[in-house]
Parts: structure tokens; sequence; C-alpha cells
């Protein structure tokens, strides 16, 4: 190991309380910026859906965070990839807060400030993250028949009443697309080649498909994530996503506002998830825990 540097790195399993359920994501912590190859080589080895690599820059008195995907596409938004990285800090005990006033914490993710709130949960000590997503902006909607063949469902198992498949961005453009029921959502089985197709053309990202939970469920509404355009094929649990739903719900009369709600995920590859989601006036908060699953060193 001559010459070569170690660095320091967790697998948390993210939106989970428990080991080998949620979103798994590497957190590699650094000194600083690495080469932005070595940032798409390690991402490539761990394989997950995103990587994170964080520090404390001082000069910025923040955590700046950076996530890859295996394919080497950085990530913009913030979801587990930042609800992790931030979980890991805290874990590590980093100053991610000592030098920011009390009611303004906030951590940067590539070179954006985004505004978190952080605390304990009771009963597990566990940190519980919540990210401030922007307020969500409804756009273009999608033809239904589009999207049924991209999913291999029939037309009629897309609509819900009013709900179409419709773009909505808070920190990216992710398509929202209404299922009728639990059992259509978790048989369909997506054509990546035709969603990629579907992605450039509409200029947006994943595909969140979601259905509306019955009233006895303690969340609102069960959803798969596909995002081939970015080498996601599916993931088990994506605040970028969860954050436009919320929106989306909220605006379509299904959610009320400043009242929280849950969002299960994952369910499809055994790795359920609960996103807990909130539309505010002025924001919408994304957050949930993470459990440290695995700990180790990288070399470079």
């Amino acid at each position: 190991m001559k010459d070569r540097i170690a660095l320091e790195y967790y697998v948390l399993d993210v939106f989970s309380n428990i080991s080998y359920k949620g979103n798994p994501l590497a957190v590699v912590f650094t000194d600083g910026v690495l080469p932005i190859e070595v940032y798409k080589d390690i991402a490539k080895e761990f394989g997950y859906s995103e990587t994170s690599f964080v520090y404390y820059a001082k000069e910025h008195k923040a955590l700046r965070v950076r996530s890859f995907t295996p394919i080497g596409f950085e990530i913009d938004g913030a979801g587990h990839n930042l609800l992790g990285a931030v979980c890991a800090a805290v874990l590590k005990k980093l100053p991610l807060f000592d030098e920011q006033d009390d009611d303004n914490h906030f951590v940067i993710m590539k070179n954006a400030p985004i505004p978190i709130t952080v605390r304990f949960d009771p009963s597990t000590q566990y940190p519980v993250v919540q990210m401030h997503q922007k307020t969500a902006v409804i756009g273009q909607q999608i033809p239904t028949y589009k999207i049924a063949v991209a999913l291999g469902l029939k037309i009629e198992d897309i609509e819900i009443k009013e709900l179409v498949p419709t773009i909505v961005q808070t920190e990216v453009a992710h398509t929202m697309v209404p299922v009728r029921n639990s059992q259509l959502l978790n048989d369909c089985f997506p054509d990546s080649k035709l969603l990629i197709e579907i992605a450039k053309e509409y200029k947006s990202e994943g595909f969140y498909c979601f259905t509306i939970a019955g009233p006895d469920e303690d969340y609102v509404a069960e959803a798969r994530f596909f995002n081939p355009i970015i080498g996601i094929e599916e993931d088990a649990a994506t605040g970028t996503a969860a954050g436009p739903l919320i929106g989306f719900l909220t605006k379509s009369k299904y959610t009320q506002p400043n009242k929280e709600y849950k969002i299960l995920q994952g369910v499809k590859l055994n790795q359920s998830s609960l996103i807990e989601v909130m539309n505010r006036e002025n924001d919408i908060l994304v957050g949930g825990s993470s459990i440290i699953t695995m700990r180790g060193e990288l070399y470079i």
C-alpha cells in the first residue's frame, strides 16, 4: 500500500432503520476535491445506484457532497444520496453545523447550498435528516399510451381519475406515473430503451410509478422508480422523486399541505423504504433516517 492514499467509507441503508433494507449508499470521506475520474472509478467499483463523497470545507463552513452513479453521471438533486451522506457525517461526528447559524443549517451539493434539518429519533437515536426541496413545478403531461407501452401495461392501468403521467420538478424533473393498483405496480416490467427515448423527448429524467394506498395503510402511496438514462434500472428509495410526488398529490387535492405523509418504495426489490414527505408553502420536506451497515477503507 506504499504511496497509496486510504479513504474511509461507510455503506448505509437509507430511509430505513434496518440493515439490508432501504436504499444502500456508499459514503466516502475525502480530504478535499478528487480528480473527476477517481470519483467515477470508485462509484463504478461500489456499483450502488449512487455513491457520495464528502468532506468538511472550512472555507464554506459546510459539508460538501458530490454523488455519482455507476456510469459516471453526477447527481444534481438532494435525495437518498444527500440524506445518507449527512447521516454518515453526523455519525462520524464531523462539525457540520458548528460554524453555522442555528436557524440556517445547510450542506453544499456540488456548488449549491441545500437547507437541511437534523434531529435524533428518541427510540433508536439514529439521525433523522430532512432536506428542504424547492416547491414543486408541475410541467408537461406525457401521453398515457407511450408510458403504458414502456412499462408493459395497458392504457387503462395508468390513469387514476384525473391523474395522468406528468413531469414534476423540485430539484430534478421526473415523470409521475399513476398506476391503478399495487399489483399492477409491482408486476410492470419496464423497457429501459423506451423509457430513455421518452426521457430524451420530454427532457425529463426518471419515472416515479405510484399507486394511492388504501385508508388502512400508514403510507399515502407506494412507488417504484426507474431512471435508466443515468444508469439506474430501479431504485429502492428516491428522495428526488418523492418530493415531486407529494407536490403533485397536494396540487391534485389527494393530500393536504403542512401535513406529514410517508411513501413506501422498494417492495419489489425486497428493500422496503419509508420516505417522510411534507408539502409546505415555500418548500417541500423530504426526510428519513439511515443505518450504517458496513465500514472500511479504499485505496487510490
